[in-house]
């Protein structure tokens, strides 16, 4: 009886590649530098999702024990205020934290995970009213049905367990693992990347020269994440035909968003490229310095917040971000 004969590391490094690809979702935004997420697994989705269930249902259960001391609430009476108390809580709360967190509720906060656009545009107030609103026909009140709150009719429940599995089936089996409300919505889950960014692209370990010249509202239109894509680029090396067209188009999409009416030839795109993200690095420093780097755009104005530096002798050392 033959042997299998064994994978080389090679063989399996090349398998592990492919199952991460699996889980990689390629964005090209309208400025058409690619950016690359994670997309958020199953379970990690569940767990903020069960986070978030534990925040809104621990906020009903006690608006019910309020209401139950002041005024005496039968079985009937107190069933129908949960399922009105439970809608008008859920859908504030994940409204609004999705907006004002930009694509994140607590429990997504907590799961590091987020909800972007697939387009790779700026996640829209719309859509995230739209998956929101969709998450309660396709997941909340079916479940309230399920266990009998708004009916215990047998075959109603035996419905909603089978459209509750098959919601749960859909993100499994889906390209880009998209619920129901993420694919009417237009929005994907994925993970929140970690930024690691450089203090500038070098060249042999001396800093590429800054040719072009941009001002304020030039660099308000690339956050971190965009940046960090931008330093992908900037990082190869390659000198071939087709990495040369990469850059002139990037350079061009890029003048043409930031409004960068300054004409430069093919043969300067790179160092358009690099002078542009040296100058965008620099104010996300000094946003970090100054307590607004949480911030994924600038606004222009950089408010000053004090924060706790070194102290030798009593004399104040700058921190790193800022030299």
């Amino acid at each position: 009886m033959s042997r299998k004969p064994k994978k080389s590391a090679s063989e399996y490094a090349q398998a592990h590649r492919r199952r991460e690809q699996k889980y990689i979702l390629s964005i090209t935004p309208p400025e058409g530098v690619p950016i690359s997420f994670t997309r958020a697994g199953i379970g990690t989705r569940i767990g903020a999702q069960l986070l978030d269930l534990t925040i809104t249902y621990g906020g009903l259960i006690a608006l019910i024990l309020l209401f139950s001391t002041v005024i005496a609430i039968g079985y009937e009476t107190g069933e129908a205020l949960f399922a009105l108390l439970a809608f008008l809580i859920r859908i504030p709360y994940y409204i609004l934290t999705e907006l004002v967190w930009n694509g994140q509720t607590l429990g997504k906060k907590i799961t590091k995970v987020r909800v972007i656009s697939a387009n790779g545009r700026r996640l829209d107030p719309h859509q995230v009213v739209v998956r929101n609103l969709l998450k309660e026909a396709e997941v909340f009140t079916p479940i309230m049905l399920l266990f009998g709150i708004m009916s215990s009719s047998g075959w109603v429940q035996t419905i909603m367990a089978v459209w509750l599995m098959i919601v749960l089936a859909i993100p499994i089996f889906s390209k880009q693992s998209q619920r129901l409300g993420d694919m009417i919505a237009g929005t994907c889950v994925v993970e929140v990347p970690k930024i690691k960014q450089s203090r500038e692209i070098t060249d042999a370990g001396k800093p590429l020269a800054d040719t072009f010249v941009f001002e304020t509202n030039h660099l308000d239109h690339y956050g971190r994440f965009e940046l960090q894509s931008l330093e992908g680029i900037l990082r190869d090396a390659s000198t071939s035909r087709v990495a040369h067209e990469r850059d002139v188009e990037v350079a061009r999409t890029i003048a043409k968003k930031i409004g960068y009416t300054d004409r430069f030839s093919s043969a300067d795109a790179r160092k358009f490229l690099s002078s542009f993200y040296n100058a965008r690095a620099r104010i996300w420093r000094r946003a970090r310095c100054s307590g607004t780097g949480a911030r994924t755009r600038p606004t222009g104005r950089v408010r000053p917040i004090i924060r706790s530096c070194r102290m030798t002798v009593g004399v104040r050392v700058a921190p790193r971000c800022c030299t």
